[in-house]
């Protein structure tokens, strides 16, 4: 199967950026997923096959279900080691930029970012790219920046060397956005890598476990709570929400990522077209995190832009609200009644 996605002179062009580039930065955006964080160790272990000893500089802290994965250990977070960052962005030549279609992505690292004076590349699959960078490489229809990776990887020649520390990230990465291969997966290519990253011999149930069924008991609690106490289900627009205040989550021990996946769980609904989760900030006041999940058709992404200060995919997408919760529900409320009759 053909998957190539490079022309030949981005591919001539990147491998020379690569040679002749020594401090490499790899970035990828705040709250890293697990794409976020696949992509970039998976790219990160291609390059050292070429020679190379990229930094990768994630803006703060990422999910404990991403822990286990191989070189981990070698991440650097921006919000813990900022000194030293800013001092690897002034010396860096060569920035990869994945998953994040802009620079305020990035949050507080943005500034390094822009100011450095390194060539940047993107690689992202999110739509409207806007990163300023010498080479673009933006596929909105894949399923995740870890697809579009492995197919550079691929079509570069790179993938016979390499072991399965590169495969369980890029595995690891497709699945968590995919919802477990539930979504913006009907392609053939996917399962194409799918095959080919099994050469490797990952154990692709053992990274589902370790992602999915890695949970706290307090994560568990949670999720019943939400289900039980919190769910607020429409039938007369096909969609349900929940919120989870400040409060709420220290009573259940919220840890980064435990909020991971809930989302999800409502679609589970028959006949249920869009699930919203609205969720306060732990630190800031006035500040709730939304996600929004769809099936078939439906365009959370334009829902997401419109209503929420966000966007997305198609299928998954989410925003931010400098509100209160209760301000935030209105908001849900209103924007599932401009969107009616695309719900029904």
């Amino acid at each position: 199967m053909n998957i190539d996605i490079l022309t030949q002179e981005q591919l001539v062009q990147l491998d020379q950026l690569i040679s002749t580039s020594q401090n490499i930065i790899i970035t990828c955006h705040k709250s890293p997923d697990g794409d976020a964080i696949g992509s970039s160790l998976g790219w990160a272990e291609y390059l050292r096959s070429r020679g190379k000893e990229p930094t990768v500089i994630v803006p703060d802290q990422y999910p404990d279900f991403l822990l286990w994965m191989p070189n981990t250990e070698k991440i650097v977070r921006y919000d813990k080691h900022r000194e030293k960052c800013d001092m690897l962005f002034k010396i860096a030549d060569l920035i990869f930029c994945l998953d994040y279609n802009t620079p305020s992505r990035v949050d507080e690292m943005e500034q390094a970012l822009v100011s450095s004076p390194a060539q940047r590349v993107l690689i992202d699959h999110h739509l409207d790219p806007d990163v300023p960078a010498v080479l673009s490489i933006s596929q909105p229809e894949a399923c995740s920046t870890c697809e579009l990776v492995f197919r550079i990887v691929w079509q570069m020649g790179g993938f016979e060397q390499l072991d399965k520390h590169y495969a369980i990230p890029i595995y690891c990465g497709m699945m968590t956005d995919t919802g477990g291969f539930l979504y913006n997966s009907s392609r053939s290519e996917i399962y194409f890598i799918i095959g080919e990253l099994l050469t490797k011999h990952i154990n692709k149930d053992k990274i589902y476990r370790n992602v999915y069924h890695n949970y706290s008991e307090s994560r568990i609690r949670l999720m019943g709570y939400v289900m039980y106490q919190k769910l607020v289900y429409k039938p007369e627009y096909h969609a349900a929400y929940y919120t989870l205040t400040r409060e709420e989550l220290k009573k259940f021990d919220y840890i980064k990522g435990d909020a991971e996946g809930l989302v999800n769980i409502p679609q589970q609904i028959k006949g249920l077209k869009l699930s919203v989760s609205l969720r306060e900030d732990t630190d800031k006041p006035d500040l709730v995190w939304v996600s929004l999940r769809s099936v078939d058709d439906f365009p959370c992404n334009q829902m997401a832009e419109q209503f929420f200060n966000g966007g997305g995919h198609l299928n998954a997408s989410g925003g931010r609200l400098n509100c209160s919760i209760d301000e935030a529900v209105e908001i849900v409320e209103n924007a599932l009644k401009a969107y009616e009759n695309k719900l029904k």
